[in-house]
């Protein structure tokens, strides 16, 4: 047996179906949820709260069957709902970097379900430079902002320090310029 047999491909499995994620979507992808989950990891310190990025199934339905999602980006803070590579309780705030094997799912299904498990926030960022903030209000999901970073100073729609904050962690703040860092 080879050693990538032992590998465990990363995938998700949405109503009794497994959606292969392999293989890794384009660096673009990972740098953004890098950057990302760098910033909140640095504001987290000290917090009860942890953040993932790309490591950690959350089991949404636990009770009724054993379907996941292994989102890009998830903030937990209820550490007793943390269980070998799972999460079984409500996340704070969850990012989906789209690609392009799992933008429809990102936009959809998922969505759906993230709103049906009460995560308060969710992010939709497009490595071509879109970050749609969704909050939960009266359980569905209200576009909340939708930016589409423009890093030209000469242009008069420029927008790359406009700052964001995390609605649940006001303390964690980050401009558009981080979050696409090093994409270009």
């Amino acid at each position: 047996m080879g050693l990538a047999e032992f590998e465990r491909k990363k995938d998700e499995k949405i109503n009794g179906i497994i959606y292969d994620m392999s293989p890794s979507p384009n660096f673009k992808h990972g740098i953004i949820n890098n950057n990302i989950n760098r910033i909140i990891g640095n504001n987290l310190k000290n917090s009860l709260c942890l953040v993932f990025m790309e490591n950690l199934d959350f089991k949404y339905q636990p009770d009724i069957n054993d379907d996941y999602l292994c989102p890009d980006i998830m903030i937990v803070c209820d550490r007793k709902q943390l269980k070998g590579g799972s999460y079984y309780g409500v996340p704070k705030f969850i990012v989906e970097t789209l690609s392009p094997a799992t933008a429809k799912r990102d936009r959809s299904e998922k969505k759906d379900i993230y709103e049906k498990s009460g995560v308060e926030e969710y992010w939709i960022v497009s490595p071509q430079g879109s970050v749609e903030i969704y909050y939960l209000e009266n359980g569905r999901y209200v576009l909340q902002q939708n930016y589409m970073l423009q890093a030209d100073k000469e242009e008069e729609d420029y927008n790359a320090e406009q700052e964001i904050t995390l609605k649940a962690f006001p303390h964690i703040r980050m401009t558009l310029e981080n979050i696409f860092e090093g994409i270009e």
